[in-house]
């Protein structure tokens, strides 16, 4: 196979410049290739920071900055910091949001790194903060990013293109036992051995839709007729394994809330059950929600620092998915900061 043909250039040759301001960090200074996400649930986001006080909103996953930009138009007083790791989406963001370019301050980076957020808002604090979790429609469409099952390319998933570890590293590399472990863990492959095994045996395997008929052979034909693509779990697992997405998670959304002013809120979007696990279990304890009473041991309760906007997560609407079916797995989770800690 001619490996040639999936080197992707997704800088067009040209250098992240240093940004103005941000100590080292750098913003994105070329002109963008096409980029189309769908922001999901945009108008729910929205609306969650439209009584937060003045000031900065971080969007740690900020793609194409279509989030960022309802929020820019909603009101004049707040101001956006997006962080993404994707050179790609900070340059389709840099473009669409040109017309606030006074008020945006872009940061290539991981969002488990907020150094620079700080030194942006000194003891000032955040107004609000959005997680987008997941991966985004042009990512998933570019067949040369490697994320998508339906067009070949290759074994590759970094939505940091600099970064060293990829899917095929995962596939080939792996043992069987702890390539089914992730499948698993990441993936709520209930076939994860019979996956994993099969993988194994077919190694080394180069690209994603040779990877897309190994999955789907190695599963019983009775799941094959259930409703979405057989290798849609597992590729969702090695996306998560590559990116370090559940491993960075919780320490960045307490240190997001742990940056909010009183009064800010907070807004996470995830798309698959492990995330949305953690995303809960923060939230119930920091809401005072972790009770647990037993008749030989007293009551414990938390110190309340946040009160949930919602119980329960909020899905998008049947309007909403048949114009996007990615929202149909979206779950928001939205709050407000109550005490400093």
């Amino acid at each position: 196979m001619n490996e040639s043909k999936y080197i992707s250039r997704t800088t067009n040759g040209s250098p992240l410049d240093p940004a103005t301001g941000l100590s080292g960090r750098r913003i994105t200074r070329f002109s963008p290739p096409p980029f189309a996400h769908i922001p999901v649930m945009v108008e729910s986001v929205t609306e969650v920071f439209s009584t937060v006080p003045s000031g900065f909103i971080l969007d740690a996953t900020i793609g194409g900055g279509g989030h960022s930009c309802e929020i820019l138009k909603s009101r004049d007083d707040l101001n956006v910091i997006g962080i993404d790791q994707d050179p790609e989406a900070l340059a389709a963001t840099e473009s669409k949001l040109a017309g606030f370019a006074n008020r945006v301050s872009l940061i290539h980076g991981r969002f488990d790194d907020l150094s620079a957020v700080t030194e942006q808002t000194g003891e000032q604090g955040l107004s609000g903060f959005l997680f987008d979790l997941g991966v985004s429609s042009y990512q998933l469409d570019n067949p040369v990013r490697g994320f998508s099952f339906r067009n070949d390319g290759p074994l590759d998933m970094r939505m940091n293109p600099d970064a060293q570890t990829t899917a095929g590293n995962y596939v080939n590399d792996s043992t069987e036992q702890d390539l089914a472990s992730l499948l698993y863990n990441y993936g709520d492959e209930k076939y994860s051995k019979r996956i994993a095994r099969a993988i194994v045996s077919m190694r080394p395997i180069l690209s994603t839709q040779e990877l897309a008929s190994i999955i789907r052979d190695a599963i019983p034909a009775r799941s094959k007729r259930s409703p979405g693509h057989p290798a849609r779990r597992s590729f969702q697992a090695l996306r998560i394994a590559v990116n370090c997405e559940i491993e960075i998670l919780e320490s960045s959304i307490r240190e997001a809330i742990r940056l909010l002013k009183v009064g800010g809120r907070g807004v996470v979007l995830s798309y698959h059950s492990g995330e949305d696990k953690v995303i809960k279990r923060i939230l119930r304890q920091l809401a005072g929600l972790d009770i647990k009473n037993s008749k030989y041991h007293p009551e414990v309760r938390h110190e309340e620092k946040i009160s949930l906007l919602a119980r329960k997560a909020q899905r998008a609407s049947s309007d909403e998915i048949l114009r996007n079916p990615r929202a149909s797995s979206a779950l928001l989770r939205k709050f407000e900061k109550v005490s400093d800690f």
